[in-house]
């Protein structure tokens, strides 16, 4: 299939996928003269991309045409619609076009309808931070990539250090194959702990101190993320699927659920090992303090979006939060 649509928010990734494309496209004599890269994001520049990606290439391998800001997915002029329509399903097997865009594809347009029935889509967005098993898998299939072994202790730290920036865990993992030389061991988790320095601050610590009810921990770790820029709605997207899962499992719990599956399946757990591990992190929680958690978490969400100071919001409620998990005997909430 000789079209691509490649769109997401993930920059790092998605830029290697696109590097990986090109050369696999481009025969490296002729690479000049046949990569075309097609800049704008309007309709003139989507119609260029495709009537050059009709040209047959120089000499040999194919021709690579790339539009980096493509909206065709997102919006489509009728005179855009009209040659897409004309072009899409005779575009020769001697070019590749790749369209790219940061935003999701809008599944109403006629645009897009054609593109999936004639290009492979394919997305490039973040893990959400609290889907540790996908995370957990990105860095196994990452590490195999870079031919890096390591424990699944390892693994699951390493996951949990740098979260789901690409780039940060791209770098890491070279270090960590820079660091292990020939050696055919598998690097472990102390070794990760020692290189991975102070990139473990993030919001799923942020969500594990404030269940463990420890304020002081909590507030660091805010006024961390804060000074790193990262966004303070997305801290609190975080805490919310973090605590929402927690919640779910105790209601199980609750409940007399005994099945594994049928917990991780209620709790969407692509895992359901994973059980076995947040049984014990909820063990000594109340099903009322986890209902008020949620309760609160909606709250900060809403100060949020009506223009509350990110530090200064965030800081109050945490409090809030980790005064449900400490100050409050069982009895209160109710086991």
């Amino acid at each position: 299939m000789p079209i691509y649509l490649y769109w997401g928010e993930d920059d790092f990734a998605l830029e290697r996928a696109v590097t990986s494309l090109r050369e696999a496209t481009l025969d490296p004599a002729w690479g000049s003269f046949n990569h075309d890269k097609i800049d704008g994001d309007g309709s003139e520049a989507a119609i260029a991309a495709l009537n050059q990606a009709m040209t047959p290439p120089f000499g040999s391998g194919q021709r690579f045409v790339h539009l980096p800001d493509a909206r065709i997915a997102q919006q489509c002029s009728a005179d855009l619609l009209t040659e897409l329509e004309r072009t899409i399903a005779k575009i020769p097997d001697s070019s590749v076009l790749l369209f790219v865009s940061s935003k999701k594809p809008d599944g109403r347009l006629k645009s897009t309808k054609l593109l999936k029935k004639h290009a492979e889509i394919r997305e490039f967005s973040p893990i959400p931070p609290w889907n540790t098993d996908e995370l957990a898998q990105r860095v196994k299939a990452i590490a195999r990539e870079l031919k890096v072994k390591l424990t699944p202790e390892a693994i699951e730290l390493l996951a949990e250090s740098v979260g789901n920036n690409t780039r940060q865990l791209f770098g890491e993992l070279e270090k960590l194959r820079l660091f292990a030389g020939d050696s055919d061991t598998a690097i472990e988790a102390a070794t990760v702990e020692t290189l991975v320095a102070a990139t473990s601050q993030n919001s799923l610590q942020l969500a594990k101190a404030i269940r463990d009810g420890q304020t002081s921990t909590a507030l660091t770790l805010v006024s961390e993320l804060i000074a790193r820029n990262e966004a303070a709605l997305r801290i609190v997207a975080t805490l919310n699927g973090q605590f929402r899962t927690w919640l779910w499992i105790k209601l199980a719990i609750k409940s007399g659920e005994r099945s594994d599956k049928a917990i991780a399946d209620a709790a969407e757990l692509g895992n359901p090992k994973r059980v076995y591990f947040l049984k014990k992190e909820v063990a000594h929680l109340s099903l009322a303090s986890l209902q008020a958690a949620m309760s609160v978490l909606l709250d900060l969400e809403y100060s949020l979006k009506r223009g509350g100071d990110d530090l200064t919001t965030l800081q109050t409620k945490t409090i809030e939060l980790c005064q449900l998990f400490s100050t409050a005997p069982a009895s209160r909430f109710g086991r």
